[in-house]
């Protein structure tokens, strides 16, 4: 098993999410996170002051998947959420020791 971490667009969440519902993937976390990269942030105007806004909003996605289902992800995810820009963000595939579902009690691929 692996924990597939995606740092996307925040605009790009809903079709990054239908493109992992197409190849059978449905359990996702997402949270709202800020960060930068090499884009490093960007300046803004408000009210005639000018200010350097070092965070950029971002949003993670966090899936956990048989190691059969990787590859597809991956593609899924670069596909979906690509603008050809800086910024896109970033994927990051780790191993999973161990799962288990709280409720019943499964592990492994049967609590995914």
């Amino acid at each position: 098993m692996k924990l597939v971490t995606a740092i996307v667009k925040p605009f790009k969440l809903d079709e990054v999410r239908e493109a992992l519902s197409e190849i059978g993937i449905n359990g996702i976390t997402v949270t709202e996170v800020k960060g930068f990269g090499r884009q490093r942030g960007h300046t803004e105007l408000y009210r005639g002051a000018e200010y350097v806004v070092d965070f950029l909003p971002k949003v993670k996605l966090e899936l956990a998947i048989e190691d059969e289902q990787v590859d597809l992800a991956i593609e899924a995810i670069q596909k979906s959420a690509n603008t050809g820009k800086i910024g896109d963000g970033k994927i990051f595939v780790t191993a999973l020791e161990q799962v288990i579902r709280i409720r019943t009690g499964e592990t492994g691929g049967d609590a995914i």
